[in-house]
């Protein structure tokens, strides 16, 4: 084959590609094969002697994305204000209206209504490239006619960069404009700012979409902020830089009198609010509902208290849930999946290969807590997708502590639009009790970087910026009321206005009142507190009273037994400042045995702040009525002050300490953590002398350590010995017996976490062996995690070539965790024992960036060697698949035995990995891709992460939680390890897929199609 005819072949496959992925049907198989494979078939056929020649034409004509797409991205015009409201579907029983348009409003992304009734709005004009032009703004909303619409508009400050979110306080304003909070006034009363403070400054600006965000006024009196993703190093303006504190990861909330602040519990995306309790709800792109759990400062106070994150998903339908959007999608959205799926251009393939249908722009929750809808309707979250131009709302229903959100319109939404300009960013309550809608009202809301090239130069990111909407969804029926001039009431009518049914009137009132200091209405607040008939009125004049200086140990004890058990719970919130009164303590006694687990979570926490001699035997009973509890457990554990052997052995004392395990074996690793002699003693005393269940084999071994044998004493520790060798039998006989069920030995195993490992090994290694049970296999694995024994790594190896993916990888995770093991493995690599292909590209990787410098240098060698057949080549390998009749019950067992450990389909398997059942909504070339080249786009999500702790071990996994003291990594079989803060040396990025390569080794194509065929068979159902 000569030059030219390789570069017309070249020429004719680049141009046969191009024009396929211009007409692709995204739900298709891609109808090429990817550019690397192209490439080398074109290569095999070069001679030497032409390569040169030819080499410029070959990279020239490999398929590349470089086609003109312009007849594909054609422009979406606006609709115009008069026409916006015939593009809505809403549900039955509400309207929507429009309140204000261009051009009194552009851009907006946060509103706010002063006590005067003004609206301000935050026009992030700048969005989302033009920051340093200075386009942006805040404008003040007048309706001079109060018949519920604006009519007209003032700039109350101009030339910002990229502002997110405003707050009023005292005639002034706060602007979030990353870095920086400003404060801004107007002294002059002429509606424009003519002071400008900076408050604080430090918030990063590495994410247009992850800023700093949603300003709300909290119970406690303080201004509370979401900081966004992408965090920053803030602090006060006034303070030098080495006052600045790290808030990636937190929110924060600041005193607007003196400017203190401290850092919360949070850090969403964009979006955060409270319900009328003071429960925070946080929002991020693909998680659109999470309860804030409790706050880092309760944490902080055990460092050795291993937490679950503070922030849950809370959405019973999963965190990227299905949207049913009415508008088209966006033809640059789906061009750009298109192009993604056949591998033309990075970024993830979200949603298995679908352009929209699923939460991808979740922003701006919020809690309904006006008064304008029908009562059933409070308290119901309100999540906007800006991406699908809708809005979205479910019912909370308590769970124990936590709450679930539950959807509310089946195969539709609250809101929807046809418009594709429709972009709900954020919402609010305000003084008319309806439901108000911040619309961006933008041709295009994305992400600049997440645009390729190919697509950007055809889209305008800045059209639109002259236009934007502000909508109200109001019951049908709706009357507009006036709306009133809180600045213009005398503070006794501020007080009154507690009890207000609407949020803003309570919330702008408490406001008032706090701004204005005037401690003359301390008796109406004490009246209210006991006597309103309003739950909300009563909590928020106990907390007026404490924001005026005024509250008393006696006003909180009278709360303790309120009829609302919210208001008994930040009755013992706000008694946190009255530690030292005995007589708090005393009245506290009862509310252990509160009805309200909500009220015991608050007790739990906050006992902590108080010292007396009963608390560790409150804390186990408050454990003791929700024994298997991980909330509660965590709230309890908060508080033991640094003594968690008493809590230890009050629990002890339970009649049935087998629930109560776990949680024994987390509280002995602190006290072992802690290593102080008495406390080892006394509570290897309470062990030795309650009920005798192999359950408390691991906290016996962790508290009865042979290196702490002379602290414990010899009398002390033979009998705990003599203790622990009784159990260790009963679960040895249990994990050996094979006619017990699977879950009866994996139970069994787990008892012996902490047993003297060459005491177990030889039934652990027989159970391995003989087992044919994987789940039990998997158990065994991670037991044998503790062995130093010089055969483990054999004993590993043997059967590694029989081994399914998910045992290979349990075992790898034990092989590599000790740079010993990992050289062992390496040394039977090197004798041909197994295939160095066999270890993941994970491995590889982390083992080329080890501590060990012989370790690094023989991974980089087997690095630049091993190609294997390459991903591409598999795949092409598996195209005889689709020839293939797949069954359905086939690929069931198929997806338990192979999928299961790290996805989900039905009630089967482990959500941790995305979904293979939305992969099959693009059809089985997706299945395949995602089942056969893990790594070929990796959703930052299920990003692997190697952790090097201080001791010397190495865990990996993806990032599942962080929160103040510890950070947890999760991998295959739902198998978590969180590491304490203090113990990591190392924390690295591989940018890798937690999912192994290798399945075609356990999925012979037949059993590919069975697969295929289940999923999408699971799709239809």
């Amino acid at each position: 084959m000569t030059g030219d005819c390789v570069a017309a072949v070249a020429r004719r496959r680049n141009v046969h590609a191009l024009a396929s992925v211009a007409t692709l049907d995204i739900s298709s198989p891609s109808p090429f094969p990817p550019p690397p494979a192209l490439f080398r078939r074109i290569m095999i056929r070069l001679s030497y002697r032409l390569f040169l020649p030819c080499l410029a034409a070959l990279l020239f004509f490999t398929p590349t994305p470089a086609a003109d797409f312009a007849d594909q991205l054609p422009r979406i015009a606006p609709t115009e204000p008069g026409d916006t409201l015939d593009d809505f579907r809403v549900a039955d029983g509400y309207h929507i209206q429009l309140v204000a348009a261009e051009p009194l409003v552009n851009s907006p992304v946060a509103i706010e209504w002063d006590a005067d009734g003004a609206l301000f709005v935050c026009e992030m004009r700048g969005y989302s490239e033009d920051r340093d032009d200075k386009l942006s703004r805040i404008t003040r909303l007048i309706d001079t006619d109060d018949d519920g619409v604006f009519d007209r508009h003032t700039v109350y400050a101009d030339n910002l960069l990229w502002p997110t979110a405003l707050f009023p306080y005292d005639e002034g304003l706060f602007v979030a404009d990353a870095p920086d909070i400003f404060y801004l006034k107007d002294h002059d009363g002429d509606g424009v700012a003519d002071s400008k403070k900076v408050v604080f400054t430090g918030f990063s600006i590495g994410n247009v979409q992850g800023l700093l965000n949603s300003f709300h006024w909290g119970l406690d009196n303080r201004i509370h902020l979401a900081c966004g993703t992408v965090g920053g190093k803030v602090r006060r303006a006034d303070e030098d830089e080495s006052a600045a504190v790290e808030v990636r990861g937190h929110d924060m909330a600041f005193d607007p009198e003196t400017y203190a602040f401290t850092l919360t519990s949070g850090g969403a995306q964009h979006g955060m609010c409270f319900d009328d309790w003071g429960r925070k709800f946080v929002s991020s792109n693909s998680d659109h509902l999470q309860q804030v759990m409790y706050e880092d400062r309760y944490i902080k106070r055990n460092p050795l208290l291993v937490a679950p994150s503070a922030r849950q998903s809370i959405a019973a339908d999963g965190p990227q849930a299905e949207v049913f959007r009415i508008s088209p999608v966006e033809p640059w959205r789906v061009v750009r999946t298109r192009l993604r799926v056949a591998g033309l251009v990075r970024g993830p393939i979200e949603g298995g290969g679908r352009a929209a249908g699923y939460f991808t722009g979740a922003t701006g929750v919020t809690i309904y807590r006006g008064d304008a809808w029908p009562q059933d309707d409070h308290s119901l979250a309100i999540v906007g997708d800006v991406g699908s131009n809708l809005i979205h709302r479910k019912r909370l229903t308590p769970t124990g502590v936590q709450l679930v959100g539950e959807r509310i319109d089946p195969k539709s939404e609250f809101v929807a639009s046809k418009d594709n300009w429709f972009r709900p960013a954020q919402f609010a309550c305000g003084p008319d009790g309806a439901l108000s809608v911040v619309d961006v009202y933008r041709e295009v809301i994305e992400h600049p970087k997440s645009l390729p090239p190919e697509i950007k130069q055809h889209v305008d990111l800045t059209s639109g910026r002259n236009r934007g909407r502000i909508y109200r969804v109001v019951p049908d029926g709706y009357h507009h009321r006036p709306t009133p001039k809180l600045d213009t009431f005398d503070t006794e009518s501020l007080a009154k206005l507690l009890q207000h049914p609407n949020a803003w009137h309570r919330e702008t009132a408490a406001r008032l009142i706090y701004q204005r200091q005037d401690k003359t209405i301390s008796e109406t607040l004490r009246r209210q507190v006991g006597q309103s008939a309003s739950a909300q009125g009563r909590l928020h004049s106990l907390y007026a009273l404490d924001g005026l200086g005024l509250l008393t140990p006696q006003d909180v004890i009278d709360r303790f037994d309120d009829p609302h058990p919210q208001v008994v719970r930040h009755a013992i919130r706000l008694a946190e400042q009255f530690a030292s009164d005995q007589d708090i303590v005393g009245h506290l006694k009862p509310l252990v045995r509160h009805p309200s687990i909500d009220v015991r979570y608050q007790l739990a926490f906050s006992l902590g702040e108080f010292s007396f001699e009963a608390k560790s035997d409150w804390l186990a009973e408050l454990a003791l009525q929700n024994p298997t509890d991980r909330w509660i457990q965590t709230a309890v554990s908060s508080s033991t002050s640094g003594h968690p052997d008493r809590l230890f052995a009050a629990l002890l004392k339970s009649d049935s300490v087998e629930p109560l395990a776990p949680f024994l074996l987390r509280l002995s690793s602190q006290i072992d953590r802690r290593d102080e002699n008495d406390q080892r003693r006394r509570s290897l005393s309470a062990l030795v002398s309650a009920a005798h269940h192999p359950g408390l084999l691991p906290a016996i071994g962790r508290l009865n350590r042979a290196d702490r044998r002379d602290s414990i004493g010899e009398e002390l520790y033979a009998r705990a010995e003599s203790l622990a060798a009784g159990l260790i039998s009963m679960a040895l006989a249990q994990v050996a017996e094979t006619k017990r069920s699977d879950a009866e030995r994996i139970r069994a195993i787990g008892w012996l976490a902490d047993a003297p490992i060459d005491q177990i090994f030889p039934t652990l290694v027989k159970v391995l062996r003989d087992s044919e049970s994987s789940e039990l296999q998997l158990a065994v694995i991670g037991a044998l995690d503790r062995s130093e024994s010089p055969e483990l790594v054999e004993i590993l190896l043997e059967p590694w070539p029989t081994w399914s993916p998910r045992l290979r990888s349990a075992a790898g995770d034990v092989l590599f965790a000790t740079a010993k093991r990992s050289a062992a493995v390496l040394d039977a690599i090197d004798a041909g024992t197994i295939d160095a292909a066999d270890i993941s590209l994970a491995r590889w990787n982390a083992l080329a960036s080890s501590r060990d410098p012989e370790l690094r240098k023989r991974a980089e060698g087997y690095l630049a060697t091993i190609k294997g057949p390459s991903r591409e080549a598999v795949i092409q390998q598996y195209q005889e698949t689709f020839q293939l009749t797949g069954d359905a019950q086939r690929g069931a067992e198929v997806f338990k035995k192979q999928c299961a450990g790290c996805h989900q389909s039905g009630n089967v398997g482990h959500a941790i990995g995305p979904s293979l059942a939305a992969a099959a909504t693009r059809g089985g070339e997706s299945i395949l891709t995602n089942v056969l080249d893990p790594n070929r786009e990796v959703n930052p999500q299920y990003v692997n992460y190697v952790v090097l702790t201080t001791d010397g071990r190495t865990v990996a996994g993806m990032i599942a939680s962080e929160n103040a003291n510890s950070i947890t990594l999760r991998r295959a079989e739902n198998v978590s390890d969180t590491i304490l803060r203090q113990d990591i040396e190392l924390l690295r990025n591989t940018n890798q897929s937690i999912m192994p390569e290798g399945f075609e080794k356990a999925i012979p194509p037949q059993a590919m199609a069975d697969l295929i065929e289940y999923l999408q068979a699971s799709l239809r159902n």
